[in-house]
């Protein structure tokens, strides 16, 4: 089955166009991640084979080891169960066979995944896992009409494709900017979680400050800044009384680098 495109009118009316990833790229990132996961937990558990065996001059089979078997399989059992989910929320839609194979998950309304979408999503898998091999799950990418297996269609969530990089493209006057005063986003300390707060609400808010950047007098420009820092900074926890007026230029051309990467989609 071909991969479609599909074109997206979020409740902002901003409209976004993504291509949607097929059964071919979901299941190379798939099974890079199944490789993956395979390898931790072979190496886990040669450690406990290792560590047990230093322990007592018996036989590793014979010894008495419930209690670091038990707690092994927990372990094995949360790396296992928890990996897709959690990569998924905290790197934005990607687990790092996706991330090589270039696709990200998203909700349907062109958003970042929530937390609650990436925990009904991964539950489901178990669903999807069903007969073997992960086979129902493949044959409802390869039929549905958007490719979405059945923790997808339950999360409400989908697989696209990321913006493909332009080559030698020219910096715009922002880009500019950012780069002559060598910020970078190491340059803003904001946890994953305030980060989550933000939305395309306050996506198009920065984005707007970033395109008026070099538009306004100096005056305006300051009474600007002032406005969007009041609005967005405390929302990710970042205090704005005190700082002069180059701080919180700086701190909001930061933040339009780390949101930027999430919210400008491009094919």
């Amino acid at each position: 089955m071909n991969e479609d495109h599909l074109d997206i009118k979020t409740p902002e009316y901003v409209s976004l166009q993504f291509q949607l990833a097929g059964l071919g790229s979901r299941a190379a990132a798939f099974i890079i991640d199944q490789l993956l996961l395979m390898t931790i937990n072979a190496i886990i558990v040669v450690i406990l084979f290792v560590v047990m065996s230093g322990m007592s001059s018996l036989p590793f089979f014979i010894m008495d080891n419930s209690i670091p078997l038990a707690i092994t399989i927990i372990l094995l059992f949360i790396l296992n169960g928890g990996y897709f989910f959690a990569f998924e929320f905290f790197s934005g839609g990607r687990t790092i066979g996706k991330k090589l194979m270039g696709i990200r998950v998203i909700q349907e309304n062109g958003h970042s995944i929530t937390l609650l979408s990436s925990f009904i999503r991964n539950l489901m898998r178990i669903v999807d896992s069903l007969p073997v091999s992960y086979f129902l799950g493949m044959i409802m990418i390869f039929f549905h009409s958007k490719h979405k297996r059945l923790g997808d269609i339950v999360a409400g969530t989908m697989v696209v494709h990321e913006r493909k990089a332009k080559m030698k493209r020219k910096l715009s006057p922002i880009e500019k900017e950012i780069q002559v005063r060598g910020l970078t986003v190491k340059d803003l300390s904001v946890d994953d979680w305030s980060l989550k707060s933000l939305g395309m609400k306050e996506w198009k808010l920065i984005s707007t400050y970033s395109r008026r950047f070099h538009q306004l007098s100096l005056n305006d420009r300051r009474d600007f800044t002032k406005q969007i820092a009041d609005i967005l900074l405390p929302k990710i926890r970042l205090e704005t009384e005190g700082k002069t007026e180059e701080e919180l230029e700086n701190m909001l051309l930061v933040l339009y680098l780390i949101l930027k990467e999430d919210w400008e989609f491009e094919l």
